[in-house]
């Protein structure tokens, strides 16, 4: 077999000097506080026995798609899940991708044409730098949940658009997947009006934990009329495996001749498609009503214990499922990870490049299914490691 190549090799001896060196882990009996089943839904045999229920009742006994949604594999699974979460999430229509991935390269590489310009939050989502760097329009970034800076980059920029029929566009989370941290939507929206500028929404981490129904930040403000797009996944709080672009009908036509991460794979399985289904179900039911207050109950129970334990200085703020414990510099963070590992908790280290250099975290995903037991325990034994660490004991 041939050997790596030197340059490769190199990278690989620079990410281990610096102990930032990736590596997949094995599954763990640990309490889970890093894994984005924010409901359960991926555990749930109601779930598992519904998606099988759909099959069997559609007779599609088939392991795979066969082909591209184009060619053979836009089974008739699709129109229905299409048509169920585009009136569930209060949009004119959805298009299935494969993954969030998918959907943000597919989107961001087609949809903004040469001359377009695209505002980006710095903290975006790497699928969507991803696929602003596969397409054409110009790209600017705006500091993180600054309004102000934004305001300045539009400004700068607006000479370019003035006149012809080039389209800006500003796209930013609604949940933000490394800090857990929200946007001010209302008023991205309102400086996206005032500039003639379509806003890009991603909901992956806000389905499913916002919202009447989990249906998200867009709709419990009620600005699902207003936004240009909208990603949701369903491998985060619906447990299942797939994502969705939400828009008009003519976005979705646009996408299907243009979004090449669509066109050129093969498609979801009808067993994917069956679950999304099954968990959209079971989402809309008492049962997924009840998994979202629990889920609620834990994060406001979290947040209550970092102010109790004067522990709130190390946290970014955030009212979403996930929190951030910044603590600075790769060994320290993965030490205290593996830490609380020997006590029985799976809270997983973020470094650099992922997050920048000094801002190394852990990152700690609550969800329905957490005791208050287990939340107290995994702040306490990061209470104690904090207190013995000279490096870390700041304004305790």
């Amino acid at each position: 077999m041939a050997r790596l190549p030197k340059k490769l090799q190199q990278k690989l001896e620079e990410r281990r000097a610096d102990n930032t060196l990736r590596e997949l882990p094995s599954e763990t009996s640990l309490v889970d506080f890093s894994s984005n089943d924010y409901l359960g839904f991926s555990q749930n045999m109601a779930l598992s026995h519904l998606a099988l229920q759909i099959l069997s009742d559609k007779e599609l006994a088939r392991n795979g798609a066969t082909g591209s949604r184009l060619l053979t594999g836009n089974n008739i699974l699709f129109d229905e899940v299409e048509e169920l979460i585009s009136t569930y999430h209060n949009a004119e229509n959805a298009l299935i991708f494969n993954s969030g991935y998918d959907a943000n390269i597919g989107f961001f590489s087609s949809v903004p044409q040469r001359n377009d310009i695209v505002f980006f939050d710095e903290f975006i989502h790497a699928s969507i730098r991803d696929g602003l760097k596969l397409g054409n329009a110009r790209a600017f970034k705006f500091k993180h949940n600054n309004l102000e800076d934004l305001s300045s980059c539009i400004a700068q920029q607006k000479h370019q658009l003035d006149g012809g029929d080039n389209q800006a566009y500003l796209v930013t989370e609604a949940v933000f997947s490394m800090d857990g941290d929200t946007s001010d939507l209302h008023k991205l929206m309102e400086i996206c009006e005032s500039n003639d500028i379509l806003l890009i929404l991603d909901e992956a981490h806000a389905v499913g934990v916002f919202g009447k129904g989990g249906k998200g930040r867009i709709s419990d403000l009620h600005l699902e009329d207003r936004v240009f797009a909208r990603m949701i996944t369903f491998g985060k709080a619906l447990g299942c495996h797939g994502a969705a672009i939400l828009g008009t009908n003519a976005l979705k036509n646009y996408l299907v001749n243009f979004a090449r991460s669509l066109i050129y794979t093969t498609a979801l399985p009808p067993h994917s498609l069956a679950s999304i289904l099954a968990a959209y179900k079971l989402l809309s039911s008492d049962l997924g009503s009840q998994q979202i207050i629990k889920l609620r109950e834990n994060i406001d129970y979290f947040k209550e214990l970092l102010t109790g334990m004067r522990l709130s200085t190390y946290f970014i703020k955030s009212d979403s499922a996930i929190h951030c414990c910044i603590l600075g510099g790769s060994t320290l963070v993965k030490q205290t990870a593996l830490a609380l590992s020997h006590q029985g908790m799976d809270v997983k280290p973020i470094l650099y490049p992922t997050v920048p250099k000094g801002k190394e975290r852990l990152r700690f995903c609550l969800h329905s299914f957490n005791s208050k037991q287990e939340i107290q325990e995994v702040l306490k034994t990061l209470k104690a490691i904090i207190t013995k660490s000279p490096s870390l004991a700041r304004g305790n």
